[in-house]
């Protein structure tokens, strides 16, 4: 079944802005919640094509709805104040570093998303050749492996005054 689920992801993302690895993501999705519900489909081929239309049809509407920004994001520092300016550029190059000591493609990928050209999530796909619907998992593996990391480096707090 894997060649004609292909085929047809191939076929659908093409009419409709979609990448067809995300659509084989959603179909195979799609079929591992029916088999925990009623079990395999009468038809697996038919029910197949059914469901890569399906996915499909949604993608595009998801697709449709998305606007893009109209206005560049506002700055997050306070240009007035120096003594913010200067935390939040130290605060900045920490977490670069932090992101660059990451393992395996989390540093290509947060690296990504850090972009102060603000990316979508297909440029980035693009750009790191891969599915985009993997990239919210991964991104959160990847948040949760540096949320860790800079944990493990943050030195806990000692006892002040009061010692018992």
């Amino acid at each position: 079944m894997r060649p004609l689920l292909a085929a047809e992801a191939v076929a659908e993302a093409a009419s409709g802005g979609v990448e067809p690895g995300d659509l084989e993501q959603a179909v195979w999705l799609r079929l591992l919640e029916l088999l925990d519900g009623s079990g395999p489909p009468a038809d697996p081929a038919g029910w197949l094509l059914h469901a890569v239309r399906t996915e499909a049809s949604l993608a595009r509407r998801a697709t449709r709805r998305e606007l893009p920004y109209p206005f560049p994001p506002a700055a997050t520092t306070d240009t007035a104040c120096p003594e913010r300016a200067a935390l939040s550029a130290e605060r900045r190059r920490v977490l670069r570093a932090a992101v660059g000591r990451l393992p395996g493609r989390c540093a290509r990928l947060l690296n990504a998303m850090l972009s102060p050209a603000d990316p979508t999530y297909r440029e980035i796909a693009g750009k790191l050749g891969m599915s985009q619907g993997s990239l919210g998992p991964m991104r959160s593996r990847c948040l949760g492996c540096l949320r860790r990391m800079l944990a493990a480096e943050v030195a806990a707090p000692e006892l002040r005054g009061k010692e018992r």
